[in-house]
């Protein structure tokens, strides 16, 4: 392998999660890997993929090198199509005009339900996590992908408090609940690449990444994980690939 095709866990999260995306889609997009793997694709084989933030911007386009370390960055505004205050941009979601749901996550169970908001007991919690913002609303009324790092102490069975809704106890729980459109898509990590089983809507191993074993990644989660019945093996990054990812952040601020 050259210097120029190894990469890092963060790098392979960012082309994986590029992937996942198609031209013409209207993501929402958070900062850090989701953003930088939206811009990735844009720049790729998506171009007429729409990027909005939280912070209202609609139709971003990120320089080289200008990754914004906020939604609320003006950098974002630069080349963008409209800005809007963020109540109209989180109507859009409300609206049906968002398509994909794109965040990170501290914390993910087995039905995809995400926890942006404390870890323990809520009377007195071990950590405090930076909250909702606009997870609840993008991940209630889009279908969701999440880039993360594969810990077991990440990826437990049920997490301490639900932020973010993805399939709320499986099965039909979901729409039970009022939330009739969207659902968790897709989970990637720099281990694998998971999807949820249709019908109890738990978490599903889709494909393995290269030099991932299935013992390695059910070492990895702290609950049983399904397997598909033919689990591939993903396409390692590409040259081109990570050559047009380190243009976007030479600096490695999110790839380190």
């Amino acid at each position: 392998m050259t210097e120029s095709q190894r990469y890092t866990s963060a790098e392979i999260l960012a082309v994986l999660s590029a992937r996942q995306l198609k031209d013409g889609q209207v993501v929402f997009a958070g900062v850090g890997i989701p953003l930088l793997a939206a811009t990735l694709a844009q720049r790729l084989n998506c171009p007429g993929l729409t990027i909005l933030f939280e912070g209202g911007v609609v139709g971003a386009f990120i320089e080289p090198g200008k990754l914004p370390p906020s939604t609320n960055d003006q950098r974002c505004t630069k080349r963008a199509n409209m800005v809007l205050g963020s109540a109209d941009v989180l109507l859009l979601l409300q609206r049906g005009y968002v398509d994909v749901g794109f965040m990170g996550g501290a914390q993910i169970d087995q039905y995809g339900n995400l926890n942006s908001s404390f870890i323990g007991d809520p009377a007195a919690p071990k950590t405090r996590l930076p909250g909702t913002g606009g997870g609840n609303d993008i991940s209630s009324l889009t279908n969701m992908i999440v880039a993360m790092k594969h810990e077991k102490r990440r990826f437990v069975e049920h997490v301490d408090f639900i932020t973010s809704p993805g399939f709320i106890r499986g099965r039909n729980t979901r729409s039970e609940s009022g939330l009739l459109a969207g659902g968790m898509f897709r989970v990637i990590t720099e281990l694998a690449v998971f999807g949820f089983d249709d019908e109890m809507r738990r978490m599903k191993v889709l494909a393995l990444n290269p030099g991932v074993s299935r013992e390695q990644v059910q070492d990895n989660t702290g609950f049983d994980l399904i397997f598909d019945e033919t689990v591939a093996i993903t396409e390692p990054p590409a040259s081109h690939e990570l050559e047009t990812l380190r243009m976007l952040d030479p600096e490695r601020l999110f790839t380190a």
